[in-house]
């Protein structure tokens, strides 16, 4: 039985002994394709220009607006080491140029400030008594949620812990002020009953659980977006081999869905430990004055009253710089502690 042939082509790769080309090799003139190729493979800086061009020209819009809104301000931090006066000038660069330079004349008198010290106070107190008392509830919530086995409960009860994360500040204080105030439901219902009423709202001692409380109802349904996303790219497979080996609901919760979540846990723990000085501007400027400053003066009101309310410029943006220089420092610290505990943090090593 005959094979018909189809005869092969001269080529030099056709020829014996001779073996294709590899890729990249040289040409005929002499040039190679891998000068688009670092020696380590990896693509060029022009060829990975050209090849996410699009995506770059996607981001440019959201990179502009935040070098305007986020970098281009910070040059105005100069003004902590003057004695800023914004009416030399209808334009605040010239009003800039032209205030007189104090040094850190502004520094020494926030050290030297008892009020500034008191906010400090305040707004570390706040800050633990969230960490313990709201920081885990949206992790809770997300386990309680995450083992509600209808869909249709699972999306109610979502929906419903949501809600008052959309609530403006005011509204929230409005109904805390509703239960809790002077002429609330609770104090009504003491007084029927014959006890004395209770105004939490106006009570320096409770104000900041109440501070703490507020925050809880607003936005723990909100946290825990982040964490049921997480739970959610758990292999269904762990908790079926769990099982498999006997480990009961708590078990392949402690051995299964915590280690999964150690990671987000980690990453939102180095960013809240960041924002520790700040704990609500809005929140605790609407109730500064029913409980005074002595105990609602935090370092954000703080800002803002001397520089907006005395016009002390160059005092606040002092203040300010410092804040932002120990919340830098305690990102730094919370991201070294977690990579210490083998997790990635903000950054990698």
């Amino acid at each position: 039985m005959s094979h018909s042939t189809v005869p092969r082509s001269g080529t030099e790769a056709d020829e014996p002994g001779k073996s294709p080309a590899p890729p990249g090799a040289a040409g005929p003139t002499g040039t190679t394709g891998a000068r688009e190729k670092r020696p380590s493979g990896k693509l060029s800086l022009r060829l990975r220009l050209r090849r996410d061009r699009v995506l770059l020209l996607m981001t440019l819009p959201a990179v502009a607006l935040v070098l305007l809104f986020n970098y281009l301000p910070i040059l105005g931090n100069i003004v902590a080491f003057q004695e800023y006066d914004p009416y030399i000038s209808d334009n605040g660069i010239v009003s800039m140029l032209h205030s007189p330079w104090v040094g850190l004349e502004n520094f020494q008198r926030i050290f030297e400030d008892s009020a500034f010290w008191e906010a400090v106070t305040n707004t570390l107190v706040l800050f633990f008594l969230q960490l313990v008392l709201y920081f885990p509830v949206p992790i809770l919530l997300a386990l309680l949620i995450n083992s509600v086995v209808r869909p249709r409960v699972r999306a109610i009860s979502q929906a419903i812990l949501y809600l008052p994360h959309f609530f403006s500040w005011v509204l929230v204080i409005a109904v805390f002020q509703q239960l809790f105030g002077g002429a609330g439901l609770l104090s009504q219902l003491l007084r029927q009953h014959g006890y004395d009423g209770l105004d939490i709202m106006t009570d320096p001692e409770t104000f900041k659980y109440l501070i703490t409380a507020q925050s809880v109802w607003k936005d723990a349904g909100w946290g825990i977006i982040v964490f049921l996303a997480a739970l959610s790219s758990v292999p269904t497979d762990l908790y079926e081999a769990a099982a498999m080996d006997g480990a009961g609901r708590w078990r392949r919760m402690w051995h299964v869905t915590l280690p999964a979540l150690r990671p987000v846990i980690a990453l939102l723990l180095v960013l809240r430990v960041g924002d520790a000085l700040t704990v609500g501007f809005e929140q605790i400027l609407l109730q500064r004055d029913s409980v005074g400053p002595g105990a609602a003066e935090v370092l954000d009101t703080f800002v803002w009253w001397n520089g907006v309310r005395n016009q002390d410029f160059g005092y606040a943006a002092a203040a300010g710089l410092v804040k932002g220089v120990v919340s830098l420092g305690l990102v730094l610290a919370a991201n070294k502690v977690a990579h210490l505990m083998g997790e990635q943090g903000v950054y990698k090593k």
